[in-house]
């Protein structure tokens, strides 16, 4: 099944070549598809900071590479660079708050860092960390995808109608994607009719991204309004919604897009199982409860603008870019290290307590 779910790889948005990062810039898709060269740490902060990358497992992935460009331009100036370099680890985590992923990346980039041996090559070493965190989010969303459609096999059957919203799959991660890697391989497997896709608004990453990736390698879907999500539940048989996270607290409360927190009311109104799919490095333990995780706000302009130009009644704007989940609304969360149903707090601690993929 692996291999199979390999050879079905198509889109990529990240690339490290030649000590260069090289980002797929996800605010022109799908009308031009154009890569961002990046050389240094700023062009990656900024990168992320306008969301030319986005989703939290590509956002953690690329601020990795970011810290190998700062590292190398630090030992260029051959001054002090580990307190120079400890700017770049804030500009970095500053770049966007609500993603997990970030967080996890750069931790496991400083304790590389804390490791290095007296005679080791020091932008060597860490230049094999980003990679390896690369390619070890590609791997757990292979693994995340068989677990899922285990799930969604155990529970349907097939020629099954499914629901997903945002964008959680390969742009934003490491290769194969999460939420719609499982979906992909559902497909794969002969157990997907049709996915419906909402648009994701202010920034339309549904019908944007998650559209263009599921058209790209013909899988049958169908983009419908936000607002539609509701009364699709009611009349089209959906049987899964499956998302994406940015961020899983303790509890199992689930930070994802805005818009995913009705869609989970919705589905429980209706009988639609919930399924979040996202790698263990999106949860953070030290968040005992949704309420703990910092929310990202953005600009008004978001809403009262389309393509530059003023739509919209010039008012106070809450654009608020994500909502939290209560995890009794979730009836699964699917990651590399395992499946836990009906998550709580001792579930979630048990599944962390797992040292290697299962």
């Amino acid at each position: 099944m692996r291999e199979r779910l390999m050879a079905a790889e198509k889109v990529t948005g990240i690339q490290w070549r030649d000590g260069t990062l090289h980002l797929l810039d996800q605010r022109l898709l799908p009308a031009q598809e154009r890569w961002l060269a990046c050389t240094d740490v700023s062009q990656v902060v900024s990168a992320i900071r306008s969301m030319a990358v986005r989703g939290a497992p590509a956002i953690g992935i690329s601020a990795a590479y970011g810290l190998v460009l700062a590292l190398r331009a630090r030992l260029a100036e051959k001054g002090d660079w580990e307190e120079s370099i400890e700017e770049d680890f804030l500009d970095l985590a500053e770049a966007r708050p609500t993603a997990a992923n970030l967080f996890s990346a750069l931790n496991r980039m400083r304790d590389r860092l804390q490791r290095l041996r007296p005679n080791e090559n020091l932008l060597a070493a860490m230049e094999a960390e980003a990679i390896a965190i690369h390619d070890s989010d590609r791997e757990a969303n292979l693994t995340m995808a068989q677990y899922g459609i285990e799930l969604i096999r155990r529970q349907q059957g097939n020629e099954q109608t499914m629901l997903t919203h945002g964008n959680a799959g390969a742009l934003g991660s490491g290769g194969f994607g999460t939420a719609l890697g499982v979906l992909r391989a559902a497909y794969l497997e002969g157990m997907v009719e049709r996915i419906y896709v909402g648009e994701t608004r202010p920034w339309l990453q549904g019908s944007r991204l998650t559209a263009w990736e599921l058209a790209q390698e013909g899988v049958p879907v169908t983009l419908c309004a936000d607002s539609a999500m509701a009364h699709l539940m009611k009349v089209k048989g959906i049987t899964w919604v499956v998302v994406g996270a940015d961020c899983i607290a303790a509890n199992g409360d689930v930070a994802a897009k805005i818009g995913t927190y009705q869609l989970a009311v919705a589905a429980m109104h209706h009988g639609v199982r919930f399924m979040v799919v996202a790698p263990s490095t999106s949860i953070d333990l030290n968040l005992a409860t949704g309420d703990d995780i910092p929310l990202e706000e953005r600009e008004a302009d978001e809403l009262l603008d389309v393509a530059g130009n003023r739509v919209a009644a010039q008012v106070e704007v809450f654009n608020s870019v994500f909502d939290v989940t209560p995890a009794d609304l979730v009836d699964v969360i699917v990651t590399e290290k395992g499946v836990v149903e009906r998550p709580d707090t001792a579930k979630i601690a048990q599944l962390m307590c797992r040292k290697r993929l299962h």
